[in-house]
């Protein structure tokens, strides 16, 4: 069963996943929690320097590795009965009283490190972050219900791109649309709402000056953080998908872009 955990007001978490504290992700860590600070109780899971191990095995299953069932099924198990791995279980305490998510990352092959990818996937375990159907709609708590509802989350991602290679007609495809499968698919999928993406643009040309302007930025955006509007993605209990896994035939009709998952304006 899932059970919601509520966030502690006034308590962040930023979680870096970059390999060199030498490096401009290093700089905008330091100086983005050290400007965060300034409002909130920031915790932080510098992922890399922790040495956070990214590969979910048999050990996240607490001996039910031979035993019948899916991996999700067998990992909320291990959760429910509080046989978890000690690392997860520090990393769920942290997610589990922030009310504000930072997630900050380079872009690499167009999607995060594999060390995040592995924190979400050791992290947002069934019971702990979605699970059981809702009893009175009879829809599972995922797509904006769950265990993690009440969050916002800010990404923060480096590429080496500018931003017409990676923009809505470039050859490396839409940022926005790259990024969905973590927006909307991990984020969305536990409850948790996501604020418009902060980019750094051209990241490995970045001068003296470049990177002391992104600091800037970064600095900027922080002291506003809690002004900003969050994305308004449909959710699953809604009915916007009801009796179908796909939008409803009369929403949108003839569009299959992601964008048909957002709520529209107003």
């Amino acid at each position: 069963m899932t059970t919601a955990h509520p966030p502690t007001p006034g308590t962040a978490l930023w979680v870096h996943a970059h390999p060199r504290r030498r490096s401009l992700n290093g700089r905008l860590f330091d100086e983005g929690v050290q400007e965060l600070s300034g409002r909130y109780r920031v915790v932080t899971s510098d992922l890399y320097a922790q040495g956070f191990d990214p590969v979910l095995g048999d050990r996240d299953l607490a001996g039910g590795a031979e035993e019948a069932g899916g991996i999700a099924e067998l990992v909320g198990e291990a959760y429910a009965g509080g046989r978890l791995p000690a690392d997860v279980r520090a990393e769920q305490a942290k997610l589990a009283a922030a009310e504000l998510l930072v997630l900050q990352f380079p872009l690499w092959w167009y999607g995060p490190p594999a060390v995040l990818k592995g924190w979400f996937d050791r992290v947002l375990t069934a019971g702990f972050a979605y699970g059981d159907l809702d009893p009175d709609l009879g829809v599972p708590r995922r797509y904006g219900d769950g265990g993690l509802v009440g969050r916002r989350a800010l990404v923060v991602v480096t590429a080496g791109e500018d931003a017409r290679s990676i923009g809505v007609r470039g050859i490396s495809g839409d940022l926005e649309s790259l990024l969905f499968p973590l927006t909307h698919g991990v984020l969305w999928y536990v409850g948790i709402e996501t604020l418009e993406l902060h980019v750094v643009h051209d990241a490995d040309a970045l001068d003296t000056g470049g990177v002391d302007r992104e600091v800037r930025r970064l600095r900027e955006r922080l002291r506003t953080i809690e002004a900003e509007p969050a994305r308004r993605f449909r959710s699953l209990r809604d009915g916007d998908y009801q009796g179908t896994r796909a939008l409803r035939a009369d929403l949108l009709p003839g569009r299959t872009d992601l964008g048909i998952h957002l709520l529209p304006p107003g």
